[in-house]
């Protein structure tokens, strides 16, 4: 599309600009420079169609000649979004982008999340705390009578009997008191159980 800064109607014909005028190309021709004679024709036709010919030549006219060629890139640019989309044109295509970088940012955040939930290092489950064994479930029972075992010697007069009590049910009582002796013997040494008058 562009030409450079040749020189027009110099041996290789007319313009793109020209060209699709069908005009003959002066010396000095302002669209010769950046519209050549083989794609320029295509282009200009764009940008005639979105900006018409006459106002193309009288912009590029007012800017200096440094800036011509970014101008004419620009203008060839949005003459062909105008094309595609007659609406928005390139800044269609702009929010387009925008929407792409949106989405790429999103997905990046994904993906350094996820990386950040792999790179943790895996901790061992938490062990449940040791409980000291109870002592009172050494002697559990549904059907016993033996109280609780922080204070023993509560325990065993608890354990005796009341005198009330028939002679039949004297002997169970002897009986309950063997056992309550026999259990402060093998699992509390330290204790002295005392003798009942029973006995």
């Amino acid at each position: 599309m562009m030409r450079g800064n040749s020189s027009s109607g110099s041996g290789g014909g007319p313009c793109g600009a020209c060209k699709f005028l069908r005009r003959k190309c002066v010396k000095g021709c302002i669209f010769a420079p950046y519209f050549d004679s083989e794609q320029g024709a295509t282009h200009f036709a764009a940008v005639h169609k979105v900006f018409g010919a006459s106002n193309v030549s009288k912009l590029l006219s007012r800017i200096p000649v440094h800036k011509r060629l970014d101008a004419v890139i620009t203008i060839c640019y949005e003459a062909l979004a105008r094309i595609r989309d007659p609406v928005y044109g390139c800044v269609g295509h702009i929010f387009s982008l925008q929407q792409q970088v949106v989405n790429l940012q999103a997905e990046l955040a994904y993906i350094q999340a996820h990386l950040s939930t792999l790179q943790r290092p895996c901790l061992p489950p938490p062990t449940p705390p040791i409980q000291p064994p109870a002592l009172a479930s050494l002697c559990a029972s549904s059907t016993s009578n033996v109280p609780t075992l922080l204070d023993p010697q509560q325990s065993l007069q608890m354990l005796e009997m009341p005198s009330s009590w028939n002679s039949t049910d004297q002997d169970l009582d002897y009986d309950l008191q063997a056992v309550a002796r026999e259990f402060v013997a093998r699992y509390l040494p330290g204790v002295r159980s005392r003798s009942s008058n029973s006995c």
